[in-house]
């Protein structure tokens, strides 16, 4: 019973001395204040102004025609000539993504052979934010 009680109390102080270097250590961290000079406006370089880079860029747009969810029984079953029923119906717009954003809406069209999309009308901001929530 001695030898137990001893091991308590050595491990007790183990902990204890433990604890105590954890806070010396954060006590040598103190945070500095910094100064910082103020930005100054610049002449750009280059041709054209900062934003031409951006003009070149090419970004993913994305058509959904229609949603739809299958279990995953279902899914495994799938083989080729198996027919997936959208939730929209064939007069409704499709709905163009710029990421995540919806930004427009528009008819899926033919065009040499390939399909388009023929626009009918782009969002605002204020739609974007909405069609994020759907």
């Amino acid at each position: 019973m001695a030898e137990t009680t001893e091991t308590v109390e050595e491990k007790t102080q183990d902990s204890q001395n433990q604890q105590d270097q954890a806070e010396q250590q954060d006590s040598k961290k103190q945070a500095q204040s910094a100064e910082f000079s103020e930005a100054t406006d610049t002449e750009t370089t280059g041709h054209g102004t900062s934003i031409d880079i951006l003009l070149d860029m090419s970004v993913p747009i994305t058509v959904v025609i229609g949603k739809t969810e299958i279990i995953i029984q279902r899914l495994l079953q799938l083989g080729q000539g198996s027919v997936l029923k959208l939730d929209k119906p064939i007069e409704a717009p499709a709905d163009l993504y710029l990421r995540d954003a919806k930004f427009a809406t528009g008819s899926i069209v033919v065009v040499d052979g390939k399909f388009a999309v023929k626009i009918k009308e782009i969002l605002g901001a204020g739609a974007a934010v909405t069609a994020n929530k759907e």
